[in-house]
């Protein structure tokens, strides 16, 4: 299947260098951000919220993407990692593991729960 893909891709010249320059530098964004900008402005207001706060305007999109690309090829190490302050504890989810008793008083429960209520 993934053969097929690459043939049709080649075919259909999805391999267009123009295309992905496009993409990389975000020209769909844009062009969504005018088009909501232009139809829906609530939409907008709603999506590009941060965009708006920072002062971002869909013709500035292209220059701030060339200028973060700019600033990666400058220094392509990734930023230093934030200390954990002293005693930090990821917050767990999981529900700690009960024992027989207590899953047999918790269905008891629930199902007095469900009887009194049909």
């Amino acid at each position: 299947k993934q053969w097929y893909q690459r043939r049709v891709r080649a075919e259909t010249d999805e391999n267009n260098a123009a295309a992905h320059r496009a993409r990389i530098l975000g020209e769909h964004i844009s062009s969504y951000m005018q088009t909501l900008l232009d139809d829906d402005e609530d939409a907008y207001k709603r999506q590009f919220a941060t965009y708006k706060k920072e002062g971002i305007m869909p013709d500035m999109i292209e220059g701030m993407y060339t200028k973060a690309h700019a600033a990666i090829r400058a220094d392509p190490s990734p930023a230093a990692k934030k200390e954990k302050p002293e005693g930090y504890k990821p917050k767990s989810y999981r529900r700690p593991r009960m024992s027989i008793q207590q899953r047999k008083g918790r269905v008891a429960q629930q199902k007095a729960a469900f009887l009194a209520l049909h």
